[in-house]
């Protein structure tokens, strides 16, 4: 913008610009959402208001893609004039619009078309420009909107010049008995491709069967385990559950488990209703001896908090030992502490997927402190590792790839679109609550003494409620309201997070204006040496529209793309 006055004018005459639609015709975040299995709708211009953020943008134009489509109109008379530029005109002709250059925003909603034609002479990776200026009655002040595209452009290939001499030559060849043997190898020969490429096209569609069967089956097997174990989600036909979950919604009734054990009714974001002697008779199924258990180093520490190392004993066959995590308390917790952990540890009991990390047992006798144990996983907690390699990135043995951070993302996705199908809702789904490996697999936890262990992501805004502010979607800031959608928020800033090797998101905004600054349409920054495409996912993710946000299915297919995309340059 030029001037205050200039921006004052533009919101007084209620200008709407913006793109929707199908990606192979029409620009913006659209573009590449699509492109990317994804659908969305960015706004430059809506509700009287500037989207400075999505004009930050400058995303790639597949190179097919000639037409651009912009949809506009205004409650009031505004003059504009369009003008575009490019950098490298060798390459590309300057765009041609389907309006003329300067004229009057039309009063009902409408659509122009701005054409970028390849002149076929050189490779380029061109950047174009298209600047609209809006007035409002001949006013001096001028708004200016800036709309930045990248298009890459391919030299085309000249056709082969034949002289005279090769042009008799070949006339001759057809009438030439010893030179018919060419034309027919020839002939055989596209007759051979032809037969390849349907080989392999049949090859393909019957290993895309066979994916879709094993899928399915998959899905069975989990949707059969689930109902038949014991530790697992009961029948969806009984409406009732078997364990503990943080997310069981205000108007819940409550039911009782097949285990004999009551299911707690737990308030919306109250935990602290239930009681320590409730929290342990939840878990008093999978409680173990405390004999059996040995604790080793203490791997995270906080005020009343910590997680150790440890080693439990096989109970069948004493002689074999298995390396766990334990979460307990120190002496100082109150009762309040140690019946939350409990609680919040039972988020993603009875839950069965690769990529989550449910607790096995629990210890729960008197005179000793609760433990919780889960199963080891080598490198421990995912922001403590980032952190450790952005701190050694110089010269880490364990330096991890723009390619391995992308696969992170891909499994912590796979996790939670398996939440997702289940209903479970996670509600603090960040990098300080998933763990990691040697191998590079990644799990989601629940999020027990997560607050006591990373204090400064949680915050406090005068409701005595700690909640993980920076990572949380508007409306769970605003109206308490979580759901799938409000995951796939977090999961796009779970993904910012892995691509600054676990930076905290958001570190100059205060708590307490979170919400009004997301409101305004304001996002945290694209990271340095974060490609576009992958930006665009997370700001898909942080639509405000909740029905807007992609699907963790749909994330899934598309960080799987972009990662196959990686792998082809490597």
């Amino acid at each position: 913008m030029k001037s205050e006055c200039g921006v004052c004018l533009l919101l007084k005459c209620s200008i709407v610009l913006l793109f929707t639609g199908s990606w192979d015709v029409k620009a913006g975040m659209s573009l590449f959402c699509r492109y990317q299995c994804l659908d969305a709708e960015l706004s430059y211009v809506r509700n009287d208001v500037v989207n400075h953020y999505a004009l930050s943008f400058n995303l790639l134009i597949p190179s097919e893609t000639n037409n651009l489509h912009f949809t506009w109109h205004a409650k009031s008379k505004v003059e504009y004039k369009l003008g575009f530029q490019v950098h490298d005109p060798m390459a590309m002709a300057l765009p041609q619009a389907n309006i003329s250059l300067q004229g009057e925003v039309p009063r009902t909603l409408s659509v122009f078309r701005v054409e970028l034609s390849c002149t076929g002479r050189l490779d380029s990776d061109v950047t174009i420009l298209m600047q609209l200026n809006l007035t409002i009655n001949s006013s001096k002040n001028i708004t200016v909107l800036n709309f930045k595209r990248r298009k890459m452009c391919y030299k085309k290939l000249e056709p082969e010049v034949k002289s005279p001499t090769a042009d008799r030559n070949s006339s001759k060849a057809i009438f030439d008995p010893v030179n018919a043997a060419p034309t027919t190898s020839t002939r055989v020969f596209y007759i051979s491709v032809g037969v390849c490429c349907a080989v392999i096209f049949l090859v393909a569609i019957i290993l895309a069967v066979l994916h879709l069967h094993s899928m399915k089956r998959i899905e069975l097997d989990d949707s059969i385990s689930d109902s038949s174990s014991s530790q697992g989600l009961s029948q969806p036909s009984t409406q009732t559950t078997q364990y503990l979950r943080a997310d069981t919604p205000n108007n819940a009734t409550p039911v009782t488990s097949s285990s004999g054990y009551p299911t707690l009714r737990i308030e919306k974001n109250d935990l602290k209703s239930v009681t320590l002697m409730e929290a342990k008779a939840k878990v008093k199924d999978i409680a173990i001896s405390r004999e059996r258990i040995t604790l080793k180093d203490v791997l995270q520490e906080g005020t009343f908090g910590r997680i150790f190392h440890g080693i439990l004993i096989e109970e069948k066959d004493p002689s074999k030992e298995k390396q766990v995590f334990v979460k307990t308390v120190k002496d100082q917790a109150s009762e309040v502490q140690v019946t939350m952990m409990l609680t919040e540890s039972c988020k993603l009991r009875g839950l069965h997927h690769r990529n989550l990390l449910p607790i096995t047992h629990v210890c729960i006798e008197e005179g000793e402190k609760p433990m919780v144990l889960l199963p080891y996983m080598n490198w421990g907690n995912l922001k403590l590792f980032l952190r450790q390699c952005k701190l050694v990135e110089a010269n880490n043995p364990q330096a991890i790839s723009q390619q391995d951070l992308v696969h992170m993302a891909i499994q912590i996705a796979c996790g939670m679109s398996y939440l997702a199908r289940r209903e479970v809702i996670h509600k603090d789904l960040a990098a300080r609550n998933c763990v990691i490996d040697d191998g590079l697999q990644v799990k989601i936890t629940d999020n027990a003494l997560s607050r006591d262990l990373f204090p400064m992501d949680y915050h406090c805004l005068g409701d005595n409620e700690n909640r993980p502010v920076r990572w949380m979607a508007l409306e769970s800031l605003v109206n308490n309201d979580f759901s799938s959608a409000s995951d796939v928020w977090a999961f796009g800033v779970t993904l910012w997070e892995l691509m600054t090797l676990g930076q905290t998101p958001y570190v100059d905004i205060d708590p307490f204006e979170m919400a009004a600054y997301l409101k305004d349409g304001y996002r945290i920054a694209q990271p340095i040496n974060c490609p576009d495409e992958l930006f665009a996912v997370m700001a898909c993710c942080w639509a405000l529209d909740p029905e807007e946000r992609p699907k963790f299915q749909q994330l899934v297919q598309c960080l799987t793309e972009f990662h196959a995309a990686l792998g082809a340059y490597v």
